[in-house]
């Protein structure tokens, strides 16, 4: 047992060492790295001292807690003191614990604070250790806290370079905070390479500083590159959240949906970003009135929302919220600011205008209209003078007849029933209206619930009044045949007294009468035949005739009505043929169509029978006639008739056997269509004669007698120019084709008859070519006469008053026979002469182009056979005119006029 005991014992301290162990390793498992603070002696409450990167130690944490209750630990790793601590010693520490509740697991970080001035003498000692072994001359992370309370000179790090073991080194640094604005805030001892510095720095202003670092001998070798240094400020929570505005106003319906977004709130912060200082939260601390609750913001967005539907204008129209935004994600040290919230609560239609009474009575005059008879009132909650309280009223029933109607007062909401069509107190003596009323805007709840419009009666007495004589209907009727003899009656208007219902008392008479037919006895209306009444005459429409009647009363009330008197007709009309003249083109022709027509009702018009007069055996003989339809026949000749015009009577029955006699002018012409055909003396159309009337006789008389002082006039003058026999041709009759271009005042007339052209002007000697054409010259004005069949004048010589002919304006002796030339003769002298009177006639005396030159014409068109009839035309034919013999019909007489067969 003594030797088992020692065993024993060995063997329990064995494994108590293991479990200690085991201990050990699990707690060195559970710990993170080792964070070291550095912090002057006296620490502020609600200060950041630091910060501790928590997802490098454990990234699932969701619960963190502090061992020292001096110190709060925040989700970005922030450290803040929660009271004033003063370091008694050089260090102090406490533990960070870190936790999942999910899976339990935990983990922890040990934080250790080292006052400054340990720091400083630490790092002096492990310089001194370190200087042989380690290079120092590499950028080393430097941070500073804003707002820094000292003691200044800070220090921040010390710069050094290993070349301090074999030259003595002078540092210094250059850069923004050195030498550069804000100057001397950052300063390195020469010998030491320590970085200092001076002063607090406010992060909102500068975030970090970039200086640079030298490193040279005393004679100015510098065996080190430049060190580039950042120096980062780090924040603290030192400004306040602000709002965006100091006063939100939005606006909301009434009676709207739980959730329903009511605006949006926005606030900011200057501190750094992405950091417990700028994390923030929005909430609601009052509300005006405070109850109920009706408003929620959320805490990140700052979205305000509505919580209850019971929000009404009617009640409270405006809500007042106080809202707060506090940084540090709300926690109670944070910073925070308030602002003023307006909600006001907008109209909808959720309240029904109502009639303050149910029944409205009132009273009107018979025959009165555009009159106000009644107001009424409505109640209504909502919006005043806004589409939910003005009101529209209606009439629902009782207002077939449409005589009234109901309007809004704009201005006091009222409804104001007018009449607008008289009332008949003999008619109805009381009108019983049932009104409603809604507003402009629809309703906005649902209609199950209540009746969606008011309703009222309104009573309306009718007053009697003393009126005159009623024409009721205004236009009454009556029949007569319109064979009706002078002298018959018939019933006329009737007009009456409304009170009585009787016609009694009332007197007529008659206002219009457009042909007078027919007389109204004065105390009766009724109306006598005057006249005999035709139904067909013109001044008939519809086979009614109108006439109008006054109606009066003792009291000299009228009215005034129209009577129609429907003409019954009566078959007192043959139909007729209205077209009486009929021409048929025989070459393309052999009938044609003709038609008749009878003013008398359908009923005593066709079908027609169509029949020829048999008084001649020739009517027969020539013409025969076929019926088309019931109104229409064709007329067609036989045993080919000669060219003229024929008399055809026609007989027209109609089914009645009523009938006329037309007799038609039926003319036979060779023609292409009826517009070719003529009505003169002709062989061709049977020598129909046309009748002239007395003016066309006067005109006829004075032409014979002017022409007979024409042929007076050339015969003198032409005795005393020439004791030569004149050579007239004998064809110049009917080949002269003249033209005249005289175009200002003057007596120049040409005139051909019986083989003679002869020239008449003034006082002037005619040459002896004047049966040729000559070119007369008066007052400045030119005329070219041209002879057709090539013998042509023309006047190119200037003499004052004097004319010549072809050979007298050669200077050479004028001949008669030696008017005929040649048409290479006549070439030859009038070509140059012709360019040089155009030429002439295109400038005035300044020799300048003349305004009224010949103009030049477009293009109408191919020529014809005939060719130019111009006084230039080069045609050699003597005749030329064989083209004539293939012209229309419509031609050939003017192709007669114009050859000589």
């Amino acid at each position: 047992m003594a030797a088992a005991r020692p065993s024993g014992s060995w063997s329990g301290a064995l494994c108590r060492l293991l479990l200690l162990t085991l201990a050990i390793l699990i707690f060195a498992s559970d710990a993170c790295k080792n964070v070291t603070l550095h912090v002057p002696s006296k620490l502020d409450a609600e200060k950041l001292i630091g910060r501790v990167n928590l997802k490098e130690c454990f990234t699932a944490a969701n619960l963190i807690h502090s061992s020292d209750p001096d110190f709060q630990i925040l989700e970005d790793g922030s450290v803040y003191t929660t009271n004033t601590i003063l370091l008694s010693s050089e260090k102090r520490s406490f533990t960070i614990l870190l936790s999942n509740t999910e899976n339990q697991e935990k983990k922890k970080i040990f934080v250790f604070l080292e006052h400054q001035t340990k720091v400083l003498k630490k790092r002096q000692t492990k310089e001194t250790v370190l200087r042989r072994t380690k290079r120092r001359w590499a950028p080393i992370p430097c941070s500073m806290l804003e707002n820094s309370l000292g003691p200044f000179p800070l220090f921040l790090q010390q710069v050094q370079s290993d070349t301090a073991q074999n030259y003595t080194i002078y540092y210094s640094i250059s850069g923004p905070g050195v030498d550069q604005e804000p100057r001397n805030l950052f300063y390195v001892e020469r010998d030491t390479g320590n970085l200092y510095c001076t002063r607090s720095v406010d992060r909102e202003q500068y975030e970090s500083f970039e200086i640079i670092a030298f490193a040279t001998t005393p004679d100015g070798y510098t065996p080190e590159l430049p060190l580039r240094l950042i120096i980062k400020i780090e924040d603290e929570n030192d400004n306040s959240p602000i709002f965006t505005e100091e006063t939100y106003t939005f606006t909301i319906f009434e009676n709207c949906r739980v959730g329903t977004t009511v605006g949006q709130v926005y606030a900011t912060d200057k501190d750094e970003p992405d950091t417990m200082h700028t994390r923030l939260k929005y909430s609601i601390i009052g509300q005006v009135p405070p109850s109920p609750t009706l408003f929620f913001m959320h805490p990140t967005t700052g979205v305000i929302t509505t919580t209850s539907s019971q929000l009404d204008r009617e009640l409270i129209d405006k809500y007042q919220l106080k809202i707060k935004v506090q940084d540090m994600d709300g926690q109670y040290f944070g910073l925070q600011t308030t602002s003023t919230c307006i909600i006001n609560i907008d109209d909808v239609n959720d309240h029904l205008p109502t009639f303050t009474r149910t029944s409205y009575v009132a009273s009107v005059e018979e025959n009165t209209v555009d009159v106000e008879i009644l107001r009424v009132t409505v109640e209504d909650k909502d919006l005043v003078n806004t589409a939910n309280w003005r009101a529209n009223y209606t009439i629902l029933k009782g207002n077939e007849n449409g005589n009234f109607k109901i309007v809004t007062d704009a201005k006091t909401n009222e409804g104001i029933l007018c009449v607008v069509k008289p009332l008949n107190y003999e008619e109805k003596q009381q009108v019983i209206l049932q009104i409603g009323v809604v507003n402009e805007a629809p309703f906005s709840r649902e209609a199950s619930s209540r009746s969606a419009m008011s309703t009222a009666t309104v009573t309306v007495n009718v007053r009697d009044q003393d009126e005159g004589p009623e024409c009721n209907p205004p236009i009454q009727t009556v029949r007569m045949n319109e064979n009706a003899a002078v002298g018959t009656t018939s019933n006329g208007y009737k007009a009456y007294d409304p009170e009585t219902r009787s016609s009694s008392g009332i007197r007529y008479k008659k206002l219009t009468d457009p042909t007078g037919w027919v007389t109204v006895d004065e105390n009766t209306g009724s109306i006598r035949v005057f006249r005999s009444l035709d139904r067909e005459a013109e001044t008939i429409r519809n086979g009614i005739y109108n006439i109008t009647v006054l109606a009066s009363d003792q009291a000299g009330r009228t009215c005034t009505g129209t009577l129609g008197i429907i003409l019954q007709d009566v078959n007192d009309n043959g139909p007729f043929i209205p077209k009486k003249t009929v021409i048929i083109c025989k070459p393309t022709m052999s009938s044609a169509e003709i038609v008749a027509v009878d003013p008398d009702e359908p009923i005593n018009g066709p079908p027609f029978d169509f029949t020829l007069e048999s008084s001649t055996s020739d009517i027969q003989r020539i013409w025969r006639l076929n019926k088309i339809n019931d109104t229409a026949a064709r007329l067609s000749y036989q045993n080919d008739p000669a060219f003229g015009s024929y008399v055809v009577p026609v007989t027209v029955s109609d089914r009645l056997g009523m009938s006329s006699v037309t007799s038609l002018d039926v003319v036979l012409c060779d023609c292409i269509t009826e517009n070719d055909c003529t009505h003169r003396a002709d062989p061709r159309i049977g020598g129909g004669g046309v009748q002239l009337g007395k003016w066309a006789i006067l005109a006829i008389l004075l032409g014979i007698a002017l022409l007979f002082c024409i042929l007076f006039t050339l015969v003198c003058g032409a005795s005393g120019i020439s004791k030569q026999p004149k050579v007239i041709p004998d064809d110049l009759a009917q080949q002269n084709l003249i033209v005249s271009n005289t175009e200002a005042p003057g007596d120049d007339k040409v005139y051909s008859a019986n083989g003679f052209t002869t020239q008449t002007v003034g006082a002037s000697t005619q040459g002896v070519c004047g049966t040729m054409g000559s070119g007369v010259k008066n007052g400045g004005q030119e005329t070219i006469e041209m002879v057709k069949g090539g013998h042509q004048t023309l006047e190119s010589c200037r003499g004052a008053g004097h004319h010549h002919t072809l050979d007298s304006c050669r200077g050479g002796h004028t001949e008669v026979d030696n008017c005929r030339y040649t048409y290479s003769e006549w070439h030859s002298f009038t070509q140059p002469r012709l360019g040089e009177k155009v030429y002439l006639c295109n400038q005035d005396e300044n020799h300048k182009h003349a305004q009224d030159y010949v103009l030049t014409y477009n293009y109408e068109g191919r020529g014809s056979v005939a060719g130019s009839v111009g006084c230039c035309s080069e045609r050699q034919e003597e005749d030329g005119l064989e083209f004539l013999d293939n012209l229309e019909p419509k031609f050939r007489t003017l192709a007669e006029a114009c050859m000589k067969r």
